[in-house]
């Protein structure tokens, strides 16, 4: 038998736990979620869960399945880009266009793959498809992520992104000028009513979200920003600044047609975000440390370009 483990992340609160898990694994279908809940093969935080139950935030949901049903997770060698490592944790630079976590249609590839290829032991907290992640980005977004290597720092590290103790800067390029050159946005994110694979600034049963925003410089039709979360909702950066109307380059999900761009003949790939900073204490020593990712080699060209 193999195990499942799942830990909720906040923006799929509220969601009927078989769209959840059918949502997670594409290799599981929603009448074999619901044959095992009946059957009283599924745990929600160790108790048994009913087929209406709608899961919360940080919920732990566990099942087993059968061998030739449950994922393998393979170890790859894939060069990665440490900036700091230790017993505890490792801290990388992720590149534009990398997943973090296994999850439909990305099984091989992504961050956890090459962290089980060089480290000996990852943290076990969020299960086999997530071993040593305690935040992640956007597949298009670059830039530093922290991930644990055992649950001790696991854990503590997960305490201070909760308290909202992290620092977490980021680059962006969005679409228009801005008047205030410096801001906050704040706005409920949430799930989009219309569309639930997108997220949104909702009045109802949403989380708070606060951007702060500070602009880099302006061009002609663009703006090149900074961006400190206080909170970190999915897609929180994209979505906020969608909201005013000043889509991130490139992130036509949030931007549509507008946010197209091309540069050297080629479409943009996804939203231009970078995550640049990240601070934290060490969950051993409480030392504060902080990390500073370069920004990606197309990153660089298109502000030479725009600059132009």
């Amino acid at each position: 038998m193999g195990k499942i483990v799942y830990q909720v992340s906040p923006e799929w609160e509220d969601l009927r736990i078989d769209k959840y898990l059918t949502e997670q694994s594409e290799q599981l279908s929603r009448s074999y979620i619901q044959k095992l809940i009946k059957e009283g093969h599924l745990y929600v935080n160790d108790q048994l869960c009913r087929s209406s139950y709608k899961v919360k935030e940080d919920d732990v949901i566990s099942f087993d399945v059968p061998e030739n049903t449950a994922l393998q997770i393979e170890a790859e060698d894939i060069p990665l880009d440490i900036l700091f490592e230790d017993e505890d944790v490792i801290v990388i630079n992720k590149p534009k266009g990398m997943v973090v976590h296994p999850g439909a249609g990305h099984y091989t590839g992504t961050v956890v793959n090459a962290l089980l290829h060089h480290c000996k032991d990852l943290s076990g907290i969020n299960g086999i498809l997530r071993p040593g992640i305690v935040h992640r980005i956007d597949k298009d977004t670059s830039g530093v992520i922290i991930c644990a290597k055992n649950d001790f720092s696991h854990k503590n590290l997960a305490d201070q992104l909760k308290e909202h103790s992290i620092t977490r800067q980021y680059e962006a390029i969005v679409l228009g000028n801005f008047q205030d050159l410096e801001g906050t946005i704040t706005g409920d994110i949430g799930r989009n009513p219309k569309d639930r694979l997108k997220m949104a600034v909702v009045a109802k049963n949403g989380k708070p979200a606060v951007t702060h925003y500070k602009v880099l410089n302006q061009f002609a039709k663009t703006a090149f920003i900074a961006c400190q979360l206080e909170t970190g909702r999915t897609h929180q950066i994209r979505v906020h600044m969608a909201y005013k109307h000043h889509p991130l380059l490139g992130d036509v999900v949030y931007g549509g047609k507008n946010a197209e761009f091309k540069l050297h003949g080629e479409p943009l790939q996804g939203q231009t975000l970078h995550a640049k900073i990240l601070g934290f204490k060490h969950p051993r020593t409480n030392e504060y440390m902080e990390f500073t990712a370069q920004r990606p080699e197309y990153f660089e060209e298109l502000l030479q370009t725009l600059s132009k």
